[in-house]
């Protein structure tokens, strides 16, 4: 320890001399990039409060918007970090700001969507992070945060419970980006497959290879078990998709677990509303009562349309009594 905070002692030495210089010697972008240089070193040596007094002070000297949107992007890295997410919707929100004010070209307005499809899945909102991270795709260049792979990996994840099964296959079984980096890692390739396949003993085999992957990533890991839950609310409800009634015993071997597991955890799951079914202890049956989404839509419209049948009656009564008044004035 001692041995690490001399080192780290003569490198910021180092630092204010080169700053001390600037500021006799040279012109006011070398001040400023002597100070991004400091600011950088204790982003690198995890020092938060110095590193965020330094890119503040940075930032004093910076004039160009696209700059400040860098250094708001160094911000975002060292909060991710230290998983500081109040400090993290603050500084998306400024380069938003940033950007509208017309500092930002495309590269940085597509390093922040990454930026901010991580912090909505850090905060649980997969739906708008895989609508970020899909959008990322093809533009992806973010690879001080993680690596693609990595990207690919939270792309997938996102999508498995949120997208429904046919967007699914357009937009990422079948994305050539996501091909090419998909075999590489463990699992994955098999847990978005057998779902797409319904071989759904394949995908919960594969989910539990999954399952110790995500134990250890650094943003998932505090989501585990609501991840866990969300991944088995989609299997299940794509397999009951197709029935009207079913047995527990062959939803069981469809999944390859016990029928007292299918029990138990479609119970929990029914009774907290993620899945619209119920359990026919006796006869042994599950019986699903959610409504097909054709038939939803169908009601959806059918509603809508008789409000605005309404809205036009009315209309039509108050004109008509209008016209019968003005009739009886004349009259």
């Amino acid at each position: 320890m001692d041995s690490i905070r001399n080192a780290n002692e003569e490198e910021l030495k180092k630092l204010e001399e080169k700053i001390a210089d600037a500021e006799e010697n040279l012109g006011e972008s070398e001040v400023r990039e002597a100070h991004l240089a400091k600011a950088l070193y204790f982003i690198r040596i995890r020092d938060k409060e110095k590193a965020l007094e330094q890119l503040k002070l940075t930032e004093g000297k910076t004039v160009a918007v696209g700059q400040k949107m860098d250094l708001v992007f160094y911000t975002l890295q060292l909060a991710f970090f230290f998983m500081d997410f109040d400090l993290v919707s603050k500084s998306i929100d400024k380069a938003k700001k940033l950007f509208e004010e017309g500092g930002g070209d495309w590269e940085r307005k597509n390093r922040l969507n990454v930026y901010e499809g991580l912090y909505c899945m850090s905060t649980r909102n997969f739906k708008k992070a895989a609508t970020l991270f899909l959008d990322s795709i093809s533009t992806f260049t973010t690879y001080e945060i993680f690596p693609y792979e990595t990207f690919i990996f939270y792309t997938v994840l996102t999508s498995i419970v949120t997208l429904d099964r046919v967007s699914l296959k357009q937009m990422v079984v079948d994305a050539p980006e996501i091909l090419t980096v998909l075999g590489k890692i463990p699992f994955l390739s098999e847990f978005l497959n057998s779902l797409i396949e319904c071989q759904y003993k394949a995908f919960f085999s594969a989910f539990a290879g999954m399952a110790e992957q995500i134990k250890v990533d650094h943003y998932l890991y505090p989501h585990f078990r609501f991840y866990m839950r969300e991944v088995r609310t989609v299997g299940y409800s794509q397999f009951l998709e197709s029935y009207k009634t079913v047995t527990v015993e062959a939803m069981a071997k469809a999944f390859g677990v016990s029928v007292d597991f299918i029990d138990q955890d479609l119970s929990r799951l029914s009774a907290g509303g993620n899945l619209q079914c119920k359990i026919d202890k006796v006869a042994g049956v599950v019986e699903t009562n959610r409504p097909h989404a054709k038939y939803q839509a169908t009601i959806k419209q059918g509603d809508f349309l008789l409000n605005r049948i309404q809205k036009l009656s009315r209309v039509i009564d108050r004109e008509d009594f209008s016209r019968a008044f003005r009739d009886l004035e004349v009259s």
